[in-house]
């Protein structure tokens, strides 16, 4: 029997994208929200049995209050933080927040379903292996890995950046063209060098794979649109 998920990320594409996921594995699905006002008042007006909510930022101070309404309000709503790889005071956080679990972006969707299970269960859902690295960098901070998103980050260049910015805020060529004063057929080739770049094969995996990753919150936002669009040739 599927899990009753609401699924809240304030990137709407991965919302979107996992909720459909899940719904192909046979869960029910209530909603997918991003969690910006009345993001909680939502969850806790639908009542799901388990509460996925996604953040980039898991260190920022008062990402979770969110978290901490839906708890206090409705503590039979198990929560599970999705957010990239975290540092001790992200888990510290999410967990002080009331979230019974952390899954990792990058997780694979059996790894997901795991995670809600064991919510359900009333038991704490976080592999091993996240605890461990975890508390390495704990003990070792010196050795701090560097991050995926800015792994990403240094593989572009400023226009392919700014083109990936675009493609995750649901711009066509056409738009990304106008935007960046540059032909379609230019916009198109940025738009295959990102994707053979992040080893990705469509826009919506590459937006995903922004989020997830925290690259968006690094890049600077595109510049206002130029119209008309320049022509092609």
């Amino acid at each position: 029997m599927g899990v009753r998920v609401m699924v809240v990320d304030e990137h709407r594409l991965l919302a979107e994208a996992l909720a459909s996921a899940l719904k192909l594995r046979g869960h029910r699905v209530l909603a997918a929200a991003a969690p910006a006002a009345g993001a909680a008042e939502l969850v806790i007006s639908r009542a799901p049995e388990v509460c996925l909510f996604g953040t980039a930022t898991p260190a920022e101070p008062a990402v979770f209050e969110p978290v901490v309404r839906i708890r206090r309000e409705r503590p039979q709503i198990a929560v599970v933080v999705l957010g990239p790889v975290p540092n001790p005071r992200g888990i510290a956080a999410a967990f002080a927040a009331g979230a019974c679990g952390y899954v990792r972006h990058d997780e694979r969707i059996e790894g997901v379903e795991r995670a809600l299970a064991k919510a359900r269960a009333g038991e704490v859902a976080i592999s091993p292996q996240l605890l461990q690295s975890a508390f390495a960098e704990l003990l070792n901070p010196a050795a701090q890995p560097d991050d995926e998103g800015s792994r990403l980050l240094r593989m572009l260049t400023p226009r392919e950046v700014e083109v990936l910015v675009r493609v995750a805020e649901g711009e066509d060529t056409r738009l990304i063209a106008a935007g960046m004063a540059i032909a379609p057929s230019t916009a198109r080739t940025h738009v295959q060098r990102v994707l053979m770049k992040l080893g990705v094969g469509s826009r919506l995996e590459a937006a995903a794979l922004a989020a997830r990753t925290g690259l968006l919150d690094r890049a600077a936002p595109p510049a206002p649109p130029v119209w008309p669009p320049p022509a092609e040739g």
